[in-house]
């Protein structure tokens, strides 16, 4: 085993691994990050991807990518890619253990055919609404098929019929041989095959038959050596499957932990809803900067750091809990404040005139790159007699708090001298402020009065002279509801136009 890192985390998760390997239940970590590929990863994902990743590092242990690619209809080798590029910008490398559910096909089929021969398994010829009527509620208990009592040689036959492609999509179904009464919905015979005369994005034509997603997920995991299995709480129910199976093909045994999903003020954190607004038009693609993807936010200039800092902060619990979207954001400014140059623009510029500024004079200033982190140094920033200022910075009647520049006030401009507004020039017509007249004091060059007066306010700004155009966009959230998963409605969208492992 890897040596050990420092273990700066601690939830019940890693009290669970930490017990298991006192107890010598587990020799070892293995953990696994399984992916669909059918969509884009976000920030649900990253949670997942943080803690089993991070889980195998501090415990020195491994963690695997795995495509849980089962799905042919939905999976497609562009979200492979996507998702490959997202794990390591996010900071993690599984090294050579890149790992795809249709390596196993093979394994698969053959484990069900050992469930067929023991009697654990039958091919079912009842309709996908049959079934679901045939199973029952949660008050009621279910109904056996009436193919459930085919004799094993029967069950092989028309199994192997079905690999054949001799059956049509949805004629038959390879269903689990459990327990039709139990109270656990997801025991009663649940489906482990289906028919899909599809391509698959790496086996090509070579199935017509697909594992479930129940059936595939465990046996990956036990052929992988996963040690402890992390998903999220709306598996936990699923959690008796996946033992099931596990026993009675009496293969190696992870342990499956749930825990509690990420919930996020104003977002969206369910793929096939991601899904809809891409399809849909109502966002530019996966990688729009107002999708909660990671390439969305990639895209939007967070820094992969604050998202594992954002991860660490919310932490991993059992029950679900609504995250401000407010405390990633503070994230990704905690990050940017330490490590991103400085530099001033103006989005909503109004014109100011340095009426004793030398007429075409201009001069450099310096202006430090970055305030917290010295190592950055200083920049040149040229000051000239007509400047840009933001039109918010201004107000000619203000209010008691209004602390920024007004008609007769002294304001600081960042890194340049301390100016005074002595008269405001006006539209005659519609009455709107065109510019500002001020005046400079030469003796406050840097932003500081030699005499000690104080100003209070601190004004960004631009020389008019040596500005540059820039298109500037700026984003809120893509949804005006706080909490999406009390009611979902089309209504919600202010653009224009199953849970995760």
């Amino acid at each position: 085993m890897k040596e050990r890192e420092q273990d700066n985390h601690s939830d019940f998760i890693r009290d669970i691994v930490k017990d298991d390997l006192a107890s010598g239940r587990s020799q070892n970590i293995h953990t696994r990050f399984p992916p669909e590929p059918n969509g884009y990863l976000h920030i649900g994902h990253a949670k997942s991807i943080c803690l089993n990743f991070g889980v195998a590092r501090e415990f020195g242990g491994l963690c695997n990518l795995r495509f849980d690619d089962t799905n042919p209809v939905k999976e497609e080798d562009e979200y492979v890619r996507a998702i490959r590029e997202d794990v390591k910008w996010l900071g993690f490398d599984w090294e050579d253990r890149e790992y795809y559910a249709s390596d196993n096909f093979d394994r698969l089929y053959d484990y069900a055919i050992q469930l067929i021969k023991e009697g654990k398994a039958y091919v079912d010829d009842l309709s996908a609404d049959e079934i679901r009527e045939h199973r029952g509620t949660l008050t009621d208990q279910g109904r056996e098929s009436p193919f459930r009592d085919r004799s094993v040689a029967e069950n092989l036959d028309l199994f192997e019929r079905m690999n054949k492609g001799e059956f049509g999509d949805g004629e038959k179904v390879l269903r689990a041989r459990i327990d039709m009464s139990s109270g656990n919905m997801n025991m009663r015979d649940p489906v482990m095959y289906r028919i899909l005369h599809e391509d698959h994005h790496r086996s090509g034509d070579k199935w017509c038959i697909y594992p479930m997603y129940d059936w595939a997920h465990g046996q990956c995991d036990s052929i992988e050596g996963i040690t402890h299995s992390l998903c999220t709480l709306e598996f936990e129910d699923h959690r008796p499957l996946y033992n099931w199976f596990i026993e009675q093909l009496n293969i190696h045994y992870p342990k499956q932990i749930e825990f509690a999903r990420l919930n996020m003020s104003y977002t969206v954190l369910s793929k096939r809803r991601l899904v809809e607004l891409v399809d849909k038009g109502h966002v530019s693609g996966w990688d729009d900067p107002r999708m909660p993807t990671i390439a969305g936010m990639r895209r939007r200039g967070y820094p992969p750091e604050s998202i594992r800092n954002f991860c660490d902060r919310i932490g991993v619990a059992k029950r679900d809990s609504m995250v401000d979207i407010a405390l990633l954001e503070f994230c990704v400014r905690e990050v940017l404040n330490k490590t991103a140059p400085r530099v001033m623009a103006v989005l909503n510029p109004l014109k100011v005139v340095i009426t004793n500024y030398p007429d075409g004079g201009s001069e450099e200033l310096d202006a430090i790159n970055n305030p917290e982190d010295e190592s950055m140094g200083s920049r040149k920033v040229p000051f000239s007699k007509v400047l840009y200022i933001e039109k918010d910075d201004f107000m000619e009647d203000p209010p008691k708090k209004f602390f920024r520049l007004a008609p007769g006030r002294e304001v600081r401009l960042r890194y340049a001298y301390f100016i005074t507004c002595n008269e405001v020039i006006k539209d005659p017509v519609t009455g709107d402020i065109l510019e500002l007249h001020c005046t400079y004091d030469p003796a406050t060059r840097g932003g500081d009065a030699p005499d000690g007066r104080k100003v209070k306010a601190t004004l960004h700004w631009v020389s008019a002279e040596h500005s540059l155009d820039a298109e500037v966009r700026a984003y809120d959230h893509l949804f005006l509801k706080e909490d999406l998963a009390q009611k979902r409605s089309q209504r919600c969208i202010q653009s224009g136009h199953r849970g995760y492992w």
